[in-house]
């Protein structure tokens, strides 16, 4: 029974002397990649949604009713075109009140008028029946425009490019206050947010890579368009507008991520970002990692330009781990 527990205790020391061997002697097992050739690029990263160049909502400018819809999303429409109608009752009633009035006073006025011609009647009392005539010549024009407001028309020439809303709700409240929107489904843009420390790099012209969910396999493109001159301060960011060709997959509405190529150089040395820790590499070398001090240039979101320091033949460890030290034994793994 001794024996045997002295075996047993033997075999932990050597499965213990074994293990402290491998963590202490053993090479690390380092994934690497080699530095290739290709094109580095520094891009400014934003954010947009897709929208057409021309377009415009229609809402409600009054707290009313909707007593009518048209059927016509996805079609297209003219300017002037009635897209809806909401409730006019108490302005017609009004209107109605207004118009009887002033067909009294326009009788009143000939009346008097008539009775000036014989000197029955003042002069005075002629103009100030006409000054209260013109007054509600006023306010019935006035009317007339509260209720041609509550008739929903197409702003201009286009497709009904969404319709919210249904009859029996009240619109003018919230997120019922848009009811249309109407617009040319081409040509489309992208309304973009670029941070202000960005902007300053960005520039007319330049060539955008687009990314959308729904399309990964589809490469995107565009180029920059214009920026408006004043950025918002509360948000710390410039609208900008990319322009898009007309045969984008994307649709109205789709929200994109846009890298903005604003330098770009071909056959460069590129190295994967990862592969950096400050400004050194680490290279493996005869089974040891060596710390290589690396000049760069473009710094890309995935790849960075190196001008100095490494070689398209060396084997460069990456990611760099915080436990890479120099002279560590360590075991290349091709990624």
């Amino acid at each position: 029974m001794r024996l045997r527990h002295l075996l047993l205790l033997g075999l932990a020391a050597l499965v213990a002397a074994v293990l402290i061997w491998r963590l202490a002697f053993a090479p690390l097992d380092v994934a690497t990649v080699t530095p290739q050739r290709g094109t580095a690029a520094e891009v400014v990263y934003a954010t947009g949604t897709v929208e057409p160049e021309k377009w415009a909502k229609v809402v409600a400018l009054s707290r009313k009713r909707i007593t009518k819809l048209c059927d016509c999303e996805g079609k297209p429409v003219k300017a002037g075109d009635q897209l809806g109608q909401l409730d006019d009752v108490e302005e017609r009633s009004t209107l109605r009140e207004l118009e009887a009035r002033r067909a009294r006073l326009e009788s009143d006025v000939e009346r008097t008028r008539g009775l000036v011609s014989r000197a029955a009647a003042t002069q005075t009392a002629l103009d100030q029946l006409v000054t209260q005539l013109a007054e509600y010549e006023a306010r019935i024009a006035a009317q007339e425009d509260r209720i041609a407001d509550l008739v929903l028309r197409a702003p201009m020439d286009g497709v009904v490019l969404r319709k919210d809303g249904e009859v029996g709700e009240i619109a003018g409240i919230g997120v019922s206050d848009v009811l249309f929107w109407v617009g040319q489904p081409k040509p489309l843009r992208i309304v973009a947010d670029v941070n202000e420390e960005d902007i300053p790099r960005v520039k007319t012209g330049q060539k955008v890579l687009i990314r959308n969910e729904g399309f990964k396999d589809h490469p995107l493109a565009g180029t920059v368009g214009d920026m408006t001159p004043k950025g918002d301060p509360a948000t710390k960011t410039f609208r900008v507008y990319l322009n898009l060709p007309l045969e984008t997959p994307l649709k109205i509405g789709m929200s994109v991520e846009a890298n903005i190529v604003t330098r770009e150089k071909a056959d460069a040395l590129l190295i994967p970002a990862e592969a950096l820790a400050g400004d050194k590499a680490f290279v493996l070398s005869d089974g040891r990692l060596k710390a290589i001090a690396v000049k760069t240039g473009i710094r890309g979101t995935r790849a960075v330009e190196v001008l100095e320091g490494l070689t398209a033949q060396d084997i460069v460890a990456s990611p760099a781990l915080p436990a890479f030290r120099e002279g560590l034994r360590a075991k290349g793994v091709s990624r």
